[in-house]
């Protein structure tokens, strides 16, 4: 007889007494082709052992649960739980979250059904479980974060930790002196603050070490009565009108310091800082000599695959070759933290922190400090909203001030392309790139061509429009970006009032949800592609949508996409629940992308074969899948559009 797979989820994090527990409410059920759930047995979970289950609400397709035929080529058995409910959207005049959605087996299927009370009772004392198959979508999402990132240990006898735990446990159990440490300057108590904050300067610190003299200390038998003082405390002296050529550094420094000794791990020295609220830890060899100072930005930067050290090695670059080895780096970075489990958006915010470092130092070896001073470089689309990950195409921008020439903007900008190209960030195939003139341009014929956008009907328009509205400053004059921003305002405000239900038009071009998910069902086995592009069905609906209502409600100081959200929901234009549904869903496909991008050749990332997705991915893509599918209705409905 056909029972439980335990060493699936979500079944693979239950202990041994609730599987004994549920294998008694249990029992196989077949559904013969074109049978119905009855509404009466919409209180189990199922799983699918063979054939293939259609999910359907008021008459329209949701999605397939597949099973048996063919389930060698999937890594399990799908499931659902007919229990769960449509998800309520903001202005839904249709009421669909009151309906149930109906299951039709679309082939002769057998289903394994679990009661529903028993489930519920092992969720009330499971919180693994209690999340797999949580109606919220943000909980089921960080169900699959935490698998990713090792956090959840199956309980099925034999089994091991991830491998990405182990390598965190790994890193705290390091020695403190593994971390690049600060060097140590020591200067004496009765010297003046002047003098310690030359030394700081010369050193380029932010503090100094002070050794006791006088009654603090006879005679100090280790560097451990060593005491701190640091620039914020000369700045605190220098408030309360001390002179600092006179003033002492006995009267501002802190003694009876905590220490670390130098074969501690790091996991010591981060529960020292937090416990203590302090920020840097000298420490002491065997000699009781201090040999250098732990920063906790260093150890955070250690911690976190050396996202500092990356920064420090993109400040340092000298040429192309060496700042060629910092992109490298950063590709790494990226990689571990995905191994990690580290959630994609402080991935993608840190990358476009990176990023932009790289930008700024390439532009900074390519041009004089005068075009530096009278320009503003800015880079749009993903990279501008923090949502580029990998590297793909560049969309940059050049804004001159108004007056300023150089003989050589157009070579200096062709020059940075081809160099960003040379290190890996490919040119853009739409040419939205500073080497076109029009995204090179003096700042006052930079509005004039933004006001023509908003007046032209030319779908062209829209993609540049949408483009500079998700700008973001990489370096230069930053207020030439502020009036850029200021100036769309202005012409929005302008433009034609229905200007923006057209500009919203975009977000439903492409196809609807069942388009993507039913190519998946009937090739299964065949050689025809059933991938489902990521960026199209998923990606672009959500960031277009919401980048329309947030033009629309004059939100253009903010380029990303979680800002747009936080900045709707403030405005009551958003549910804070709905946007934090769109934003979770959002990150999945971000997720997935980057799963794609490390696992091929393909630079773009945009397609994703279900079958290589486990059980619990392919629940989660298609509650992704259907949330974009219910912001699109939400966006057609608010902008009054026809179905295209």
């Amino acid at each position: 007889m056909p029972h439980l797979d335990f060493t699936q989820p979500p079944f693979d994090v239950l202990s041994l007494a609730e599987r004994q527990s549920l294998k008694k409410h249990t029992q196989v059920r077949y559904l013969a082709t074109n049978e119905t759930l009855p509404a009466d047995d919409l209180q189990y979970f199922f799983v699918v052992l063979k054939g293939q289950i259609e999910q359907t609400l008021n008459g329209e397709f949701v999605a397939f649960y597949l099973g048996g035929k063919d389930s060698d080529q999937l890594n399990s058995n799908d499931w659902f739980d007919s229990r769960r409910l449509p998800e309520a959207q903001d202005d839904d005049s249709t009421n669909t979250q009151q309906s149930s959605y109906q299951y039709r087996a679309d082939e002769d299927t057998l289903l394994l059904q679990v009661d529903g009370a028993a489930m519920n009772k092992i969720s009330a004392q499971n919180y693994l479980i209690r999340q797999l198959l949580s109606d919220k979508l943000p909980e089921r999402l960080k169900a699959l974060a935490q698998r990713r990132s090792g956090q959840v240990q199956a309980l099925r006898p034999g089994s091991t930790s991830y491998t990405a735990q182990q390598e965190v446990q790994q890193i705290m159990l390091q020695p403190v002196t593994d971390v690049t440490l600060l060097p140590v300057h020591i200067i004496d108590a009765d010297s003046s603050l002047h003098h310690a904050a030359h030394t700081m300067t010369e050193a380029g610190l932010k503090h100094v070490l002070v050794r006791p003299t006088g009654h603090l200390s006879e005679a100090p038998s280790s560097d451990r009565a060593l005491g701190i003082l640091t620039d914020s405390d000369i700045c605190r002296a220098v408030s309360e009108q001390q002179d600092p050529a006179t003033t002492t550094c006995q009267h501002y420094a802190s003694f009876n310091l905590h220490t670390i000794d130098a074969d501690d791990e790091i996991g010591d020295a981060m529960l020292t800082m937090t416990r203590y609220r302090i920020h840097r830890l000298p420490i002491i060899d065997a000699d009781g000599k201090v040999v250098g100072i732990l920063g906790q930005s260093d150890m955070l930067a250690h911690i976190g695959h050396h996202s500092q050290l990356i920064s420090i090695e993109i400040e340092q670059a000298k040429d192309l070759t060496s700042l060629h080895t910092a992109v490298e780096l950063i590709g790494r970075y990226i990689r571990a933290q995905q191994q990690n489990g580290v959630k994609i958006g402080i991935v993608s915010r840190m990358v476009q922190t990176l990023n932009a470092q790289v930008f700024t130092k390439l532009w900074q070896l390519i041009v004089p400090d005068e075009v530096v001073k009278n320009t503003c470089v800015i880079v749009m689309g993903s990279e501008g909203r923090g949502e580029q990950i990998m590297r793909t195409d560049q969309d940059n921008a050049l804004i001159i001030r108004d007056g300023f020439s150089h003989p050589d903007l157009a070579e200096f900008a062709d020059t940075f392309n081809n160099h960003l190209a040379i290190l890996g960030y490919p040119l853009c195939d739409g040419n939205i790139m500073m080497t076109n003139p029009m995204w090179r341009q003096p700042l006052k014929p930079f509005k004039s061509q933004i006001s023509l956008w908003f007046r032209n009907t030319d779908p062209m328009h829209s993609i540049y429009l949408s483009a500079i509205l998700d700008g973001e400053y990489v370096c230069g004059d930053k207020s030439l970006l502020t009036q850029i921003r200021g100036h769309l305002k202005t012409a929005h405000q302008h433009s034609d009032p229905m200007f923006v239900r057209q500009f919203a038009r975009a977000a439903l071009q492409f196809g609807e949800v069942n388009q993507w998910w039913q190519k998946f069902v009937p090739l299964i086995g065949k050689p025809s592609s059933h991938d489902i592009d990521l960026k199209k069905a998923g990606l672009f609906p959500l960031v277009h949508g919401i980048r329309a209502l947030a033009l629309e409600n004059d939100i253009l100081q903010v380029p990303s996409t979680k800002d747009r959200l936080k900045a709707l929901v403030q405005i009551q234009a958003l549910t804070q629940e709905r946007a934090d549904t769109l934003g979770e869903a959002l990150e999945f496909f971000m997720a997935q992308r980057l799963a794609v991008a490390l696992s091929t050749a393909d630079k773009y990332a945009h397609q994703v074969d279900p079958t290589t997705l486990s059980a619990l991915e392919r629940d989660v893509l298609k509650e992704c899948l259907a949330v974009v599918k219910s912001f699109k209705a939400q966006l057609r409905q608010h902008y009054q559009l026809e179905v295209p």
